[in-house]
């Protein structure tokens, strides 16, 4: 009977692993009545759902209500993968999982029942009630007034994939990345039509792409290049413990003082590359002439690494050492003063400040952003936290001058020389061992916006 279990087993478990990755395209109404209500919050920007809803006889107390008890819901919770190397696998969000099984469930039944221990049963019970109350309204403003045009694009976008395989890209994805994917798990891509614009939005989490699509979309090599890119990142965050910690080891044992930044910038440098670079030269047969990110740093970057990465790609090489050394060089040859440029490395920051305003100083003048921490306490254990990280590290001290001076002092061989007045205004900027910017900001009354703008005069 054993042996029997046993083979059974090992046979399904070959199908399972055997077979090839599989994307599903379909139209979930449950997430997009859970993004209708997001965007009805106070505290999104104008949109057109709440145009929609403004204007709508449902515009009234109950439902105002209910869009004020959906806002006040606590669902985002997190955690890390503390055995991975520091920003080298996405923190696990419980937010991205529920909006995975709104997908994946075909009734809030299923939904409550698959996500029940994730957050409190209260919260999921009136989150389920939320979602339960304006599914009919958002059918009513949004969707059935673009039920047809919408139904026809899903059609076209399922018949494109086929036509061109796209299942295809994700393999060539999982050899480039070395990564590793089940594919008794399919790629699950959620659709909802996005009425009087222009453009479409694109995520990806878990196993599942979302995107709000415009319902005149014409260019369907532009969604499905920006679809990969977004998947990309899933494929690299899916790597292996030992896959990670190898690549992570050929950055820090790179002599290069770009390194760091080098790495810092290659997650998203390489999903551009794949997405917006190769994917989308196979669909179009030539390379697309326009920016590929809307970010000088990483279009510029990209750029370069793509011939070394098509050539790659085209021999089924997994990144490598040589990949790694050759993408730094790169890196150093054409950009080296990225390493001092504020707009750069304040992408990925650590701010330890005892003001809470200056976070959204920080937030305003440095609005993209990769990877953030912030810390509301100066003490040596923050500080000690802070160094643990690869991240450029601003510390803005407001109180207590010199003795928060004293303490950086002591928590950072590289401040021996450093002569720093507690009794002046300044800004300073470090370069560590770690090859990250250590950025000290002394402030009494100057503005900290005009003190940050002096690091780089």
């Amino acid at each position: 009977m054993k042996n029997t279990f046993l083979l059974v087993f090992l046979l399904l478990s070959s199908l399972s692993f055997g077979q090839n990755p599989s994307f599903k395209i379909k139209y979930s109404e449950q997430l997009a009545v859970f993004v209708f209500l997001e965007n009805l919050s106070d505290y999104y920007p104008d949109n057109v759902f709440k145009t929609e809803f403004q204007k709508s006889k449902y515009n009234v107390e109950k439902y105002k209500s209910l869009i004020s008890k959906f806002d006040q819901l606590s669902i985002s919770y997190s955690f890390r993968f503390e055995d991975f190397p520091y920003g080298s696998k996405k923190t696990m969000q419980t937010k991205d999982i529920l909006k995975k099984n709104l997908i994946e469930t075909d009734n809030l039944n299923d939904f409550k029942l698959r996500s029940a221990g994730m957050i409190p049963n209260k919260t999921l019970s009136d989150l389920g009630e939320c979602i339960s109350e304006f599914t009919p309204i958002y059918n009513e403003l949004i969707y059935n007034s673009n039920k047809e045009k919408f139904e026809k694009q899903l059609d076209e976008i399922i018949k494109y994939s086929d036509e061109h395989h796209i299942e295809d890209y994700f393999k060539t994805g999982l050899v480039f990345y070395n990564s590793s994917w089940d594919n008794s798990i399919p790629f699950e891509a959620a659709f909802y039509p996005l009425p009087n614009s222009k453009g479409f939005t694109a995520s990806a989490f878990c196993n599942n792409f979302v995107s709000a699509i415009q319902t005149d979309l014409k260019s369907h090599k532009d969604l499905f290049s920006v679809m990969m890119h977004e998947t990309y990142h899933i494929v690299y965050d899916e790597q292996s413990l030992e896959v990670k910690t190898a690549i992570d080891t050929y950055f820090k044992e790179n002599k290069s003082k770009c390194s760091n930044y080098a790495y810092q910038l290659m997650n998203e440098v390489l999903a551009t590359v794949l997405g917006n670079g190769y994917v989308y030269e196979k669909l179009d047969n030539k390379v697309d002439e326009g920016e590929w990110y809307n970010n000088k740093y990483i279009n510029l970057m990209a750029r370069k690494i793509y011939p070394l990465t098509q050539e790659y790609i085209e021999q089924k090489k997994p990144i490598d050492k040589n990949f790694i050394d050759q993408y730094i060089e790169l890196y150093e040859t054409n950009f080296p003063d990225w390493i001092n440029e504020m707009n750069n490395i304040m992408t990925y920051r650590y701010v330890i400040t005892e003001n809470e305003k200056d976070f959204n100083v920080i937030n305003k003048m440095f609005r993209y952003r990769s990877r953030t921490e912030y810390e509301d306490q100066i003490t040596e254990s923050s500080i000690e936290k802070m160094k643990q990280t690869p991240l450029t590290k601003m510390v803005i001290i407001s109180k207590d001058n010199k003795e928060k001076i004293k303490l950086l002092k002591g928590k950072f061989k590289e401040l021996k020389n450093w002569k720093g007045n507690p009794d002046k205004e300044f800004a300073d900027k470090i370069f560590l061992d770690d090859k990250s910017q250590l950025i000290i900001i002394n402030q009494k009354k100057t503005d900290l916006e005009v003190l940050i703008k002096l690091i780089e005069l």
